[in-house]
């Protein structure tokens, strides 16, 4: 068996170096090893589709954050779904299908120490598509549930507005706010992503940030005309600022991210209009997933039932090429080029 396992080849793609502004393919290494066997505890996955979000775009950075920096020369991290082939593990079968952070690569070799830090769970093809756990069921929904949920505390009759609306969390977001009883306007680029989010998703309304200079503005005003409650940003920069300026007294601020911020090769700006939180009663504050890592399941079993009974709809952008794509397929994160949750396929 052993034979078996030390033949196969495992393509990885690593930081090469931290990326100034937008990464670029020289910012990576592409490496060819074999994928080697586990030793006692441990389990070989065999990799099948990663998730690309706009937070892999901090973790290229030196610098305190929520998460330590992928060092330099190490394989990227990302979340993904695989298939287990080879275990050691009596909590693992072999052709159980795993989530977790097997970073971008053909194979992950999980050590025993490290199936909890990696995440590494069992998951249930039946309750959603490889797709779906990497979307709803998967990082971006439990982002979305428990940002809207624990945060934002929803209320019905309450105003929403979401940034990033055709993404990966703002899809959800909208939609378990609808769920919630909310009235709920987006915010997203172009004419298409607009009239999905609307006709497919069901939200009341979303602006077309690339309708021109002042159209969140008065956007904002035609379709909130007495404030804003919730706010999900997950954009930062002018957009936030608009939105600051139209809050509701009582209003909650969710900070998931600014991917209009994050190739900035100059300091990232901060909100001009923060006094409206003064003025308006309101509170500002972020969220990070993994804090919530130990109610996952629960979120996954309420999303997954909106799921079955056609209440949620989820839309995956699926880039083919496998590992080789990735320094690509990742930058379409940050041109708005994908239209859903942002997916690599690394195998069938």
């Amino acid at each position: 068996m052993s034979n078996t396992f030390t033949s196969i080849t495992n393509h990885q793609v690593r930081l090469a170096k931290r990326p100034e502004g937008t990464p670029k393919r020289d910012d990576w290494s592409f490496t060819t090893e074999s994928a080697g066997q586990p030793a006692d505890g441990g389990v070989l996955v065999q990799t099948l589709s990663l998730s690309l979000d706009p937070a892999m775009r901090g973790w290229m950075n030196e610098g305190k954050s929520y998460i330590p920096p992928v060092e330099l020369g190490a394989v990227m991290r990302a979340g993904g779904i695989g298939r287990v082939v080879f275990s050691r593990n009596a909590a693992f079968a072999v052709g159980d299908v795993v989530y977790g952070t097997l970073g971008v690569q053909e194979y992950c070799l999980v050590a025993q120490e490290e199936i909890k830090r990696s995440g590494l769970t069992k998951i249930d093809l039946r309750a959603g598509t490889v797709g779906q756990w990497l979307n709803v069921l998967g990082m971006p929904g439990m982002t979305a549930y428990f940002g809207l949920m624990d945060v934002g505390l929803p209320q019905a009759g309450e105003t929403l507005v979401v940034s990033g609306a055709a993404g990966a969390v703002g899809q959800t977001v909208g939609q378990l706010a609808k769920i919630k009883g909310c009235r709920v306007v987006g915010i997203a680029g172009g004419a298409a992503k607009c009239d999905w989010v609307v006709k497919e998703l069901g939200f009341d309304a979303c602006i077309d940030y690339k309708a021109g200079p002042a159209a969140v503005r008065e956007g904002l005003k035609e379709h909130c005309p007495k404030g804003v409650d919730i706010y999900f940003d997950n954009v930062g920069g002018d957009i936030l600022d608009a939105v600051l300026a139209r809050l509701a007294r009582g209003a909650r601020i969710i900070i998931c991210g600014a991917i209009s911020q994050y190739n900035n090769t100059t300091p990232v700006q901060g909100p001009k209009n923060y006094l409206s939180l003064l003025v308006n009663r309101a509170r500002m504050q972020g969220i990070v997933v993994f804090d919530y890592a130990d109610r996952y399941h629960l979120a996954a079993a309420e999303m997954a039932g909106y799921l079955k009974d056609g209440r949620m709809k989820s839309r995956e952008d699926v880039v083919e090429g496998g590992v080789a794509a990735f320094p690509e397929a990742l930058l379409k994160l940050f041109t708005g080029e994908n239209f859903g949750k942002l997916v690599l396929k690394v195998a069938d």
